[in-house]
């Protein structure tokens, strides 16, 4: 019976390592001032006909902390991923100097920070949901199982600890976000 119980808690942390794991993808997202490669993770380029992704035409490089180069493989796609990062919605001015497209990153608004806060903190939320559900699910098939009073009283408590040890890590995440995005 003991291995069942191991295995539950076994899932159980892998499902709670997961939603850490997803909160730290969204959280790279949010810029914080600062330029990064990934900022431009979502723009898709027209290329022979299909929709590809920018990092899949060219190389994207931050020369500078407010400064990301997209220079393509091939020249002719210069006009294309231009009009891309304009699609994009993402609030860049990319310019064409005939060899690469240079992207000035503008400095955040006190506004702007405190819009991305609330942003990271709804992340944060997302994942600490999901950590709670992976409690909830766990504690749902330690009843299910047919073992002694005593063992599902402490497996619960471990999946309790496991709860608290991830939303600590979520809390932790999202501070030094929130310092990141405020730091001017």
């Amino acid at each position: 019976m003991d291995e069942e119980v191991k295995f539950i808690l076994d899932t159980t942390k892998e499902s709670m390592d997961g939603s850490i794991s997803h909160l730290e993808k969204a959280l790279i997202k949010i810029r914080a001032g600062k330029a990064s490669p990934m900022m431009l993770s979502t723009v898709m380029v027209e290329y022979y006909g299909s929709q590809t992704p920018l990092s899949q035409v060219s190389n994207i490089n931050t020369p500078d902390a407010r400064t990301i180069s997209v220079q393509p493989w091939e020249k002719s796609l210069l006009g294309e991923i231009e009009t891309a990062i304009m699609n994009a919605n993402l609030g860049f001015n990319p310019m064409n100097n005939g060899e690469m497209v240079i992207i000035n990153v503008p400095p955040l608004t006190e506004e702007r920070r405190i819009q991305l806060v609330k942003q990271a903190k709804a992340e944060a939320e997302d994942a600490k949901v999901s950590v709670r559900s992976a409690r909830q699910e766990a504690n749902k098939e330690l009843k299910a199982l047919d073992i002694s009073e005593d063992l599902l009283n402490n497996a619960e408590v471990d999946v309790q600890e496991l709860t608290d040890t991830y939303s600590k890590k979520i809390d932790a995440i999202l501070a030094n976000k929130e310092a990141e995005i405020m730091k001017v």
